[in-house]
């Protein structure tokens, strides 16, 4: 899918009007019907459905668990928080029109989102404009760096998962150390996928490799139904790996499409965050053996690492009587910036809340891992430095942090397993 550029993605949230290629509001208890001005209204605009609903299902969770914990100490500038949930669809035209319903018929002055890359490009042209503050916790095309050095979103946008240039990074060299010199690459055909294969392309050249179809890349359409071509084009020649860029309902499809053909013997698949769920080797599905597909490939994901990761959780345990889901940190970290940024700013606007946000996550300030005691202290009057479940969400001048990646294969079973931590060193 083309990136969406900002006129287009502004036409469609104009003619959107009638609201919203299905996208709805979730049932979810934190929402009410309060005016803004009786307390911070943000939203959330994640993927339940569409391509990437396995992931977006698991971190959407996050949010109103963090406005439940917010609102039980004293929420935020003296009133409880209000959460308003949209799906986004994994479709950019969706989230357009989703985020042109938060920002001037709900009012929020933040939102958690998008996940997909392509998404929030077309989400954040109509978030700037109203001044909406926007922190995704998985949108990773290096584009977003580029617009923001480029003064494009006015610091009302930041995330908080790493840029595909360090997951590239990592990725590439993580190839490197398997003693992989000739690759290929195949990806989605969207921001994401098309800046993480230039990031990883430059890296890989850098150690030395190959990637034998670099002037010839092959990225799909990702509302292709067969992917025969593309796969073919894959794996010719024989590389000692492919490097699969995928999402996982159109990714599953190509990959099969791939085993079916033989084509796959002897090549190690080399995969990313955007098909890192436990769903997702079913999926591909079992040889007439009975053996997964999937077997043996390997992947990067933004990992978690941060000193509040251990009590988030414990907390979602308790409430949720599971283990947290990919993203699923990075999505309480982001809502927890908004609000304590709305909180350090004494105001529950998207102006508030950019003017402060950076400054609730770095130093200096006290450093806090638990958000109702980082609300005690701004409403004293102290700094804080937000040390978040994902890592330290140190956010810079263009809204990026830097992550550690988790190093993860599926076994024999189907099972996916964490194996390996990475961290991705400049070239």
């Amino acid at each position: 899918m083309p990136r969406i550029n900002t006129a287009l993605a502004l036409s469609i949230a104009t003619l959107a009007t009638g609201f919203l290629l299905g996208a709805c509001e979730n049932a979810d208890n934190t929402n009410t019907t309060a005016d803004s001005s009786q307390g911070l209204k943000i939203g959330s605009l994640l993927p339940a459905t569409g391509d990437l609903a396995a992931i977006g299902q698991q971190m959407a969770g996050s949010v109103p668990l963090l406005v439940e914990t917010v609102n039980a100490c004293e929420g935020v500038n003296g009133q409880p928080v209000t959460l308003i949930s949209v799906d986004d669809q994994t479709d950019p035209r969706a989230g357009a029109a989703g985020m042109t319903k938060l920002a001037t018929l709900d009012k929020v002055a933040g939102v958690v989102g998008s996940f997909a890359s392509s998404v929030s490009t077309a989400a954040v042209s109509v978030a700037v404009p109203n001044q909406v503050m926007m922190v995704s916790p998985g949108s990773t095309s290096p584009v977003f760096t580029e617009k923001a050095q480029q003064g494009d979103f006015k610091g009302f946008w930041a995330r908080t998962a790493p840029p595909d240039t360090y997951q590239a990074l990592a990725l590439a060299q993580l190839a490197n150390q398997k003693g992989f010199k000739r690759v290929s690459t195949v990806v989605i055909n969207n921001d994401y996928g098309v800046g993480f294969e230039r990031a990883f392309v430059e890296t890989f050249e850098k150690l030395g490799g190959t990637v034998v179809n670099k002037d010839k890349p092959v990225r799909y359409d990702p509302k292709a139904q067969t992917f025969d071509t593309e796969a073919a084009a894959a794996f010719a020649g024989k590389p000692d790996a492919v490097i699969a860029v995928l999402y996982a309902e159109t990714g599953s499809l190509l990959l099969k499409t791939a085993y079916q053909q033989g084509l796959t013997e002897g090549v190690q698949i080399m995969l990313t965050d955007g098909v890192k769920s436990p769903t997702f080797p079913d999926q591909v599905g079992k040889g007439a053996d009975g053996r997964y597909l999937l077997a043996g490939a390997v992947g990067t994901v933004p990992g978690s690492d941060g000193k509040a990761l251990a009590d988030f959780n414990k907390l979602w345990q308790e409430k949720k009587g599971s283990s947290p889901g990919e993203y699923a940190p990075q999505a309480w970290d982001a809502a927890a910036l908004l609000v304590l940024a709305a909180q350090a700013a004494q105001e529950n606007t998207g102006v508030g809340i950019a003017s402060k946000i950076r400054e609730v996550a770095n130093e200096p300030g006290t450093e806090v891992t638990d958000v109702c005691e980082g609300l005690k202290l701004l409403r004293e009057g102290q700094a804080i430095n937000y040390q978040g479940a994902s890592g330290n969400v140190d956010i810079d001048a263009n809204g990026d942090v830097v992550g550690v990646y988790d190093v993860w294969s599926v076994e024999a079973d189907g099972k996916i397993q964490v194996i390996d931590k990475v961290n991705p060193v400049p070239q």
